[in-house]
Parts: C-alpha cells; structure tokens; sequence
C-alpha cells in the first residue's frame, strides 16, 4: 500500500517514525488498524499553524483538517470533544456542538488544559490518542479530502492520511453539519 503524500513533504510511515509524533499519538497509531495508511512528514515548527503550512507548501486551505477542543457542562457534568473540519471551515460551536453535546453552553477548552490532558503540543492537537472520554465529532466533508493534513501530536511533523480514515477513527461521530461555512 503506499503512504498520502503532498507535495512538498516527505512522506515516512507514522508507525516507523515515532519520534515525530507525540507519545499518545504513537501509541493510538499502534493500535489502530488502518495505521498501515498513515503517514508523517517533518515540518519546521514555526510553519506548525495550518494557514502557515499550507501557505508554505503553496497548497489549498482544504487539504487540511484542524481539529479544535470544545467543552460544555450540563447538570455539573463536563463534556468535552474534539472537533475535526477542513481548515477551510470552522467548527459551528454555538449551534452543532453545543446540541450534540446537550450543554447550555459551549466555548473553547483552555489551551493549557488541552495541551495538558491531550500530551499534545499547541498548534499538533490531533483526533488521535485523546483521552477516552471525549468525544471525537467529525464534520462529513472531511470525508472527500483525498489526503489530509493534520497534527501530529507535535509541531514538528503532520499526518498525512485520507479524510475517509479521519472518518473511521475510534470513536469518531460523523457530524454532516459540524462545520460553516469558510473561514
């Protein structure tokens, strides 16, 4: 099978290169079937950011998916998800996550928070190896990316694998209506 690539990086399997990727993320690789499919490709941090990277590489918002934290409470009870869309897109927090997760209310998990319960970097948060009780919400037209790119866990390196994969992730809840309109 050969790996996702785009142009501009260079593709490596993500289940030989754990030293790319964040330890939860290397150990959610390890278990998932579809890992085989995966691959990682080395970036210069400061290019971490999704519209740096893709203005690096000189490619589309929409071969990226982002994957933001969201929190709500409902009777005390947290609930929290991670959200994956295009980068093209933004996460429709105030109407599809707030409904989906029943809270009054949601907003943007602290980001030390998300860095800190995720063993993830800021600006690498990745729908896999979360915490197993959040909720991983996918917005349907990340299904059509033929290869997304999306954080590694770190900043120093992006997955690469198709958006069907995200799609399919453990635990994934395919959202048609996750995401509005361009960012």
């Amino acid at each position: 099978m050969s790996l996702p690539s785009i142009n501009g990086l260079r593709s490596l399997p993500a289940t030989e290169h754990p030293e790319l990727l964040a330890p939860p993320v290397a150990e959610a690789l390890s278990e998932w079937p579809h890992a085989s499919a995966v691959a990682v490709a080395e970036i210069e941090p400061s290019v971490a950011d999704t519209a740096a990277l893709m203005s690096a590489l000189e490619a589309p918002l929409s071969v990226a998916a982002n994957c933001v934290v969201v929190a709500g409470r409902r009777r005390g009870e947290e609930r929290i998800a991670a959200c994956v869309v295009r980068a093209d897109r933004q996460v429709d927090v105030n109407d599809t996550v707030k409904r989906t997760l029943d809270v009054r209310k949601s907003s943007f998990l602290d980001l030390d928070r998300a860095v800190e319960e995720t063993g993830m970097e800021y600006g690498g948060i990745t729908p896999l190896g979360l915490p197993d009780s959040w909720r991983v919400l996918v917005d349907g037209a990340v299904r059509d990316v033929e290869v997304a790119i999306i954080g590694s866990g770190t900043r120093r390196s992006k997955l690469l694998l198709s958006g069907k994969s995200l799609t399919e992730l453990p635990r994934a809840e395919v959202l048609d209506d996750l995401a509005r309109g361009a960012t």
